[in-house]
């Protein structure tokens, strides 16, 4: 017993369990929380916009629970539904690309702080799975690997449609890696770091918020990312009207619920990232972190007092995620599909041209004085 003791007290063994707990907490918020949730949402929503019911059949002895039923039963017909590889695919690579394509949606979370740093009962606590020097940097190079995905499933799946939409995809995903990544570069120089946590500290003042004077960023890198994720208006990749489903045309059961889960959770990525830059993370406008535990530690102890600025904290981060969600649906239900040249256009010779335009005044800001680093 003195052995199993010492053992839980182990500093190591302490941090792996809470290094266990931020993991399952990340896995049950995108997978078993906001994936279901962005399907039910994506046909209510839409339902509201376009004057229609939406989903409302599925139910349980009678209650439909405003249709949210509908993502499980989806989830059940999808899991028994068969496998099928058309006859002469690749059938490893056909096997592989799903996988390719969500799993780096997911780790890009791992950089993501959803909270802050707090000491509860001696133990200091940083709500972030890994708080990497390089976190901008590793956002980009993980999640440029989701391109592999796209591009193995349209070219082993023998059709010539899903690769032609796998191509687009290729070239679209590509090109705006290279816009994205130049929208956030004024924000590197204003915050002097890569780091998504010390991004996110420098941003507990208000007036030091990444949307307050980095708003044009803000609009560029989320024009990016939306295009970076396929969906409405950049969706040329997959173009019902002209490539049936572009390069996951060939895929069915649970390959295409995990081509449908890792567009929903590089959403939920996306908001986390301009939660992260942009809108202050888990702070809360002009009530700083100190002034909460002082607060909070005067009616419920210092450590207790704690976990209620951390679950405040969390729940702040959430409502933004949220927030930012609606907004991105809200895009993909009132906007028309560019053309594919459009998008390569705005891409290459809108987009870029102003962020290179906007690093650029932000190094005169930062000089002259105009733009106050934090």
């Amino acid at each position: 017993m003195e052995t199993v003791i010492a053992l839980i007290k182990n500093p190591m063994v302490i941090e792996f369990i809470v290094t266990m707990v931020k993991i399952g907490f990340i896995f049950g918020l995108t997978i078993g929380f906001f994936a279901p949730m962005l399907a039910w949402v994506e046909r209510k929503q839409s339902a509201v916009m376009q004057d229609r019911v939406g989903a409302n059949r599925a139910g349980v002895f009678g209650f439909t629970v405003i249709g949210l039923l509908h993502s499980l039963a989806d989830a059940i017909k999808l899991i028994f539904k068969e496998d099928f590889i058309p006859r002469g695919a690749e059938r490893g690579l056909h096997t592989l690309a799903p996988a390719l394509a969500v799993i780096p949606a997911l780790v890009v979370f791992a950089v993501i702080p959803f909270g802050g740093q707090y000491t509860l009962w001696g133990l200091d606590v940083n709500l972030v799975i890994a708080d990497l020097d390089v976190g901008l940097l590793y956002v980009f190079a993980i999640s440029s690997l989701a391109t592999y995905g796209v591009v193995i499933a349209g070219w082993s799946s023998n059709n010539n449609w899903s690769l032609l939409g796998g191509l687009r995809a290729s070239a679209q995903m590509f090109s705006y890696e290279v816009t994205m990544g130049l929208t956030v570069i004024g924000l590197i120089m204003y915050y002097q770091s890569l780091s998504l946590v010390d991004i996110v500290a420098k941003q507990e003042n208000f007036w030091h918020w990444g949307i307050i004077w980095h708003f044009p960023a803000f609009v560029l890198f989320l024009a990016c990312a939306v295009a970076e994720n396929k969906r409405v208006p950049f969706d040329a990749p997959e173009a019902e009207s002209e490539l049936v489903a572009g390069y996951f045309t060939e895929y069915s059961g649970m390959k295409f619920v995990m081509f449908w889960t890792a567009e929903f959770i590089e959403m939920v990525s996306i908001s986390g990232m301009c939660v992260a830059l942009f809108l202050g993370g888990h702070h809360i406008p002009f009530l700083t972190q100190k002034f909460l535990l002082t607060a909070l530690g005067d009616i419920f102890g210092p450590d207790w007092g704690g976990v209620v600025v951390m679950l405040i904290g969390v729940g702040v981060f959430i409502t933004k995620l949220v927030i930012l969600l609606v907004l991105q649906m809200t895009i993909r239900w009132t906007m028309p599909r560019f053309r594919y040249d459009q998008i390569m256009k705005l891409g290459w010779k809108m987009i870029l041209p102003l962020s290179l335009c906007w690093i650029f005044l932000v190094g005169v800001g930062i000089l002259t004085g105009v733009m106050p680093t934090p």
